[in-house]
């Protein structure tokens, strides 16, 4: 293979990875056993003829390739957004985790003899109708001899290498209209627990902007970069991996939150070591959990979780209510918990490393200028 070649090559599989593609794992069964094997190649060849077809293609080392030939059947799922754990597994990211790939979920027979899933968003049983193997890929035609499909859900999307989800686009009257609404719309990402304390503000500071928000975890946020759903996003500066260009805009100080009356809200900072024997409310969300554990182990501390919640409010009902302490970082402006207990903020002793929030976009993506808008506003706004 030459470098022309190759580049050529590189130069596909790169512009390939922006054609969003919904995830399917297509799975048979029959005399020859069973296998599947998650694929993004699956498409409609037609509704007519003797019955409708489609087609998928298989890679010629899978096992799944040999086993849908030999037994003439196989069966199309596909995943709903909330079902990426589904795709990984018969991706092979969990064989260490799972003899058999079938375990992940549960499954029931088609009429032709292949697994189907239970819960799929929709799944196609299909007979084979022909096969040709192109390149390291065979390509199944099948003819559908069933559908079975769930009551409501959204697909699975892979695009720009990572998960995502379909979202509903509002159309517009006039192409004036609509190229008007196109430079001003920018997706932003936020993190989940200082979204409430921070994005308000900033869209009321860029009003001029039409701004869709994506909130979720660091996981959520960062895929969300990684796919182009969100062009810019505003996280933690922990484990952001490659590929993103951050500039720091703030820092948030650890702190302690007690119940008001606690015998430690009477000392002017706590430490770790004052908390060693108390439980603790931990906020469960990625990055966050790690942190705030880490916070105690690098003082040699094991915490006491006693409880988990992915709520930031939920964690603060909890500590209102003496059900244990809590580190965080953001700090609502009230005292009081959702439910009306009164709450205590202390510093965490020890001078911990503060938790920076930048914002970030993907490296060599040039910003457009909506999103280099927003980048202003919060310089501007944050950057104090």
């Amino acid at each position: 293979m030459n470098d022309m070649t190759l580049d050529l090559r590189t130069r596909f599989v790169s512009g390939m990875s922006y054609a969003a593609c919904t995830v399917n794992v297509v799975t048979t069964g029959g005399d020859a056993g069973r296998a599947g094997v998650t694929v993004s190649a699956m498409s409609s060849v037609s509704a007519d003829g003797a019955g409708p077809t489609l087609l998928v293609c298989v890679h010629h080392k899978s096992l799944a390739a040999e086993r849908i030939a030999a037994n003439g059947t196989f069966c199309v799922n596909v995943l709903r957004d909330d079902q990426s754990y589904v795709s990984d597994t018969f991706a092979g990211r969990f064989k260490d985790e799972v003899a058999d790939k079938f375990d992940c979920t549960t499954w029931e027979a088609c009429e032709g003899g292949a697994p189907r899933m239970t819960d799929a968003l929709v799944a196609f049983d299909c007979k084979l109708q022909s096969s040709q193997q192109i390149g390291t890929h065979h390509i199944f035609i099948g003819e559908v001899q069933d559908i079975h499909a769930s009551r409501a859900g959204s697909p699975l999307i892979y695009a720009n290498r990572a998960y995502g989800a379909s979202s509903q686009i509002e159309g517009t009257s006039t192409l004036k209209l609509a190229a008007e609404a196109s430079a001003a719309r920018v997706t932003v990402g936020c993190f989940q627990t200082f979204a409430p304390f921070m994005m308000p503000q900033l869209l009321s500071d860029a009003s001029d902007l039409r701004v869709k928000l994506i909130e979720g975890d660091h996981r959520r946020i960062r895929e969300s970069l990684a796919s182009g759903e969100s062009e810019i996003a505003l996280l933690y500066d922990m484990a952001l991996g490659d590929g993103l260009t951050t500039e720091l805009m703030t820092a948030l100080k650890p702190y302690v939150l007690l119940p008001e009356g606690h015998a430690l809200a009477a000392q002017r900072e706590v430490s770790p070591e004052d908390l060693a024997h108390e439980p603790m409310i931990l906020l469960d969300v990625d990055p966050s959990r790690d942190y705030f554990t880490g916070l105690m182990s690098d003082a040699g501390v094991t915490p006491t979780v006693a409880h988990r919640t992915s709520s930031l409010e939920m964690v603060r009902a909890m500590v209102g209510h003496g059900m244990g302490y809590a580190l965080l970082a953001t700090k609502p402006a009230s005292a009081m918990s959702y439910d009306g207990k009164a709450l205590v903020t202390r510093p965490l002793a020890g001078a911990p490393k503060a938790s920076g929030i930048v914002l970030a976009h993907r490296t060599r993506r040039e910003l457009s200028p909506a999103a280099e808008r927003f980048a202003q506003v919060c310089r501007t706004r944050l950057k104090r």
